[in-house]
Parts: structure tokens; sequence; C-alpha cells
């Protein structure tokens, strides 16, 4: 197993260092300009449970460190909500960039960071990807045959789609982005429920 974990870390350096280069980063000169720090991922490198966002926020941009901000403390709720420990888990984005104004990133963008999120896919190897909002939902599912599945995320969010990946079987769940909670609070209780289908997963 420790062959396994250096192994593995070796690789996910190798990304953070490629990103934190700017090799294949659009938004590496707006990082730059601001003083942001790149959002590479966080977490167990060999998680059973893979949660991927959107793109770092504000706060994200600022530290390096994926939902430290006001979603992050709502994840944490909703984590501490079906007793999984944040450390037992990986978490990242489809951009590892804050793009400018927090808007929404563009198809360029994804084209040019995910193939380092799929290389980290690749080497933590999880057996279940908890996507978070459309964007991270609409990517994964179509990079994973289910294309034909997606919906906006109120329609599909808390449901398991089965991938049948020729490698190993990823099970897709999408959910609410945390953000959601910071502008509706009213929306919690949905979240909870959502993330419950959590609990009763099981890892062969």
């Amino acid at each position: 197993m420790a062959e396994i974990n250096k192994k593995n870390l070796e690789e996910l350096k190798k990304i953070k260092q490629e990103i934190l280069e700017g090799k294949n980063c659009p938004l590496y000169e707006y990082r730059i300009e601001n003083g942001f720090y790149p959002v590479i991922g966080q977490g167990n490198h060999q998680a059973k449970i893979m949660f991927i966002g959107e793109a770092p926020g504000l706060n994200e941009a600022k530290t390096g460190y994926p939902f430290c901000g006001r979603a992050g403390k709502i994840l944490d709720e909703l984590l501490d909500f079906v007793d999984i420990k944040r450390k037992e888990i990986y978490i990242t984005n489809i951009l590892k960039d804050r793009p400018p104004g927090n808007r929404n990133p563009s198809r360029e963008e994804i084209e040019d960071y995910t193939p380092y999120l799929e290389r980290q896919i690749k080497v933590i190897k999880p057996k279940v990807i908890c996507t978070l909002g459309n964007y991270s939902t609409a990517y994964i599912m179509e990079k994973y045959g289910l294309k034909d599945e997606i919906q906006g995320i109120s329609k599909i969010r808390g449901k398991i789609f089965e991938t049948g990946d020729t490698f190993q079987n990823i099970r897709i769940i999408p959910l609410y982005h945390p953000a959601v909670v910071a502008y509706n609070p009213n929306m919690m209780g949905a979240l909870k429920k959502d993330f419950e289908i959590l609990t009763g997963l099981k890892f062969s």
C-alpha cells in the first residue's frame, strides 16, 4: 500500500507543478496579476469518494485550498451530517484557477483544465464521483458516456448513475453545489436529503 501511495503522490505532485508553471492554463496570467494561487485539490490520494466542483472562489484563490470559504463550510456541515470526514475524500474542481469576477467557465477553459482533472481521477481511482453543480455534472457525465442522461441539476441531483467504465466502475452522483445554500438557506434540507445517499454506499 505504501508503494501505491508514493506513486500516487509523485504523479499528483507532477500535475501540481505543471499547473503552477502555467502549462495550458488560460487563467495563468490572471492568477499572477492578482496574486492568486491555483487550487489543485485536497484530500485522500486513494479516496473512494471524489467531489468535483466548478471553479475556485475568491477565498480559495487566495489560499490555494478548495472549498475553504462559505460554500466550504456548508460542505463541511453536509459531510458531518452523513458522518464522512473531509480527510477521507478528495475535493477538486474542473477549473484549477478562479475565473475573473467569479463568472462561469468558458468552453476553452474547461477544455484546457480538464486534462489535469482526468489525470487526477486516473491516479486516485475513486469509486464514486460527486459532481457539484451543472458544469461539473455535465462534463463528467459526458466524459463517462452518460450524455443522454444529462439534465438540469435540479432534475438529476441525488441519483446514482453507473458508468460501466472500461477499467473501473465509477458511480456518478450529481449534487447541488453547496453555494446554493449561501443564497437560499432553505435549500439546506434538500442538500442534506441528497447527501444521505452517500451513507448507503458500499465499496468492493
